[in-house]
């Protein structure tokens, strides 16, 4: 049988992704799973002229580093109980390509994402970082969308 032992929640620190967040708890609960929550910083790009090209801002990503992994600690500490271990990480790049990227190196067993719901021109512009996450992923994907049914496991 499947042993669910990791779970990736990515966040984004939307509403979608903290409803995700306490759905994957129980999860955890059940499993006795260890959470990983990834957050994914997209570097500040800024064109600086057109002989140069674009040009990063080291110092602005790295406050915005240090600020997201604040947030990303006090969220874990409000909702996932002391009972359940968790790894909080930050990394920056592409959301999707850094989420899956890291499922494989640590092995992760199931990656629980929210939907944000985007349709019609949004998603075609955006696309989605839960679609390729799910396209591309390294083990099984769940995605949640609001509004977040919720079910009982056996024997709760």
């Amino acid at each position: 049988m499947y042993k669910i032992q990791k779970i990736l929640v990515p966040i984004d620190f939307s509403d979608y992704s903290k409803g995700a967040l306490k759905y994957a708890v129980d999860f955890a609960k059940h499993f006795g799973a260890k959470m990983y929550l990834v957050y994914v910083v997209e570097p500040m790009i800024y064109p600086a002229d057109f002989s140069l090209g674009q040009v990063s801002i080291p110092s602005a990503d790295f406050e915005t580093n240090k600020r997201a992994e604040e947030e990303l600690e006090n969220l874990a500490k409000s909702e996932i109980p002391e009972s359940i271990e968790v790894v909080t990480v930050i990394k920056t790049g592409k959301p999707f390509i850094e989420i899956i990227e890291y499922a494989a190196e640590v092995d992760i067993d199931l990656i629980m994402i929210a939907t944000h719901g985007h349709t019609g021109v949004e998603h075609m512009l955006f696309g989605s970082t839960a679609e390729k996450v799910v396209r591309k992923a390294p083990c099984p994907v769940m995605t949640l969308r609001e509004p977040i049914k919720g079910f009982k496991f056996q024997g709760e």
